[in-house]
């Protein structure tokens, strides 16, 4: 059992959680991620490794409300238990010297590209962050951002904070303005990091994205999380979760993403149900 040692809400539906797992924060490496699993009946949720502190044995990370397993991780509050708590699983991310690096967070990926971003500032590299939401009340780790790059671009969908438009817009004004890039690192929505991918491509500027497509063990065995790059078969949990994004084939990626929607929509249902009968009794 994993204790929740702080549960804070950034926003509604999105939760961060410190987790006391004294033995993941040991291996711990920016990039990799874990396996939960709130209670014996729950689903196995892969979540990023959002930060972690090897003194205090704890690693952080946030979850986003989105079916029936991340909504009772929802539930929890401090003091509370988690059952099961896996990792560090995947690979960590190439953190080295390499010049200017631009590290882009949407959403919630502004999370696990905190990290790397500090990674690649304290290796020596020059790191201009662009950062992204659908609007200001969701934002994530902006002074955290700042605090390790030369420059820190904000963005909302809505203009509610910052510019108003998408990281791609950023992005290609640096391009267009010269600016010398070395690699871009880009986390977020699936659709996000293909876009970022269309507008690196033809200035043949590394890429690289971090990928989550469906997973069940994390350790390469069941074959869920599988992803086609350059032409081959890869698994997410084992080979990545890091992928060149020029390589990866994002069409069939984002197919993959919708196979179970109807079993997921079943699954709503049914804790629906037994949330009423709950309450009935």
């Amino acid at each position: 059992m994993f204790k929740i040692l702080e549960k804070k809400v950034l926003a509604p539906g999105l939760n961060r959680y410190i987790i006391e797992a004294p033995l993941v924060a040991k291996k711990a490496q920016p990039g990799e991620f874990i396996i939960l699993r709130v209670d014996e009946k729950g689903e196995r949720i892969p979540l990023t490794i959002g930060d972690f502190d090897r003194e205090k044995g704890t690693i952080m990370i946030t979850a986003q409300t989105v079916g029936v397993s991340s909504e009772a991780l929802s539930l929890l509050e401090t003091g509370d238990y988690i059952q099961d708590f896996v990792g560090p699983l995947g690979r960590p991310s190439d953190i080295s010297k390499k010049g200017t690096v631009v590290c882009i967070g949407g959403g919630i990926g502004v999370v696990p590209v905190y990290p790397i971003a500090r990674g690649m500032h304290e290796s020596g590299n020059n790191v201009i962050s662009i950062i992204g939401a659908r609007t200001k009340d969701i934002l994530l780790e902006e002074e955290e951002m700042r605090a390790i790059s030369s420059e820190c671009h904000v963005v909302t969908d809505d203009g509610s904070y910052g510019e108003k438009g998408f990281v791609t817009d950023v992005l290609q004004r640096l391009i267009d303005q010269g600016v010398h890039i070395d690699e871009v690192v880009a986390i977020g929505s699936i659709g996000m990091m293909y876009a970022v991918s269309k507008v690196t491509l033809p200035y043949k500027i590394k890429t690289i994205v971090s990928l989550d497509p469906i997973m069940v063990d994390g350790t390469g065995m069941c074959g869920c999380c599988r992803v086609e790059v350059g032409g081959e078969t890869k698994f997410a949990c084992v080979d990545g979760p890091d992928f060149d994004a020029h390589q990866v084939d994002f069409p069939a990626l984002m197919a993959r993403l919708q196979m179970y929607t109807h079993e997921e929509r079943c699954a709503r249902e049914v804790y629906e149900e037994e949330r009423r009968e709950a309450e009935c009794h």
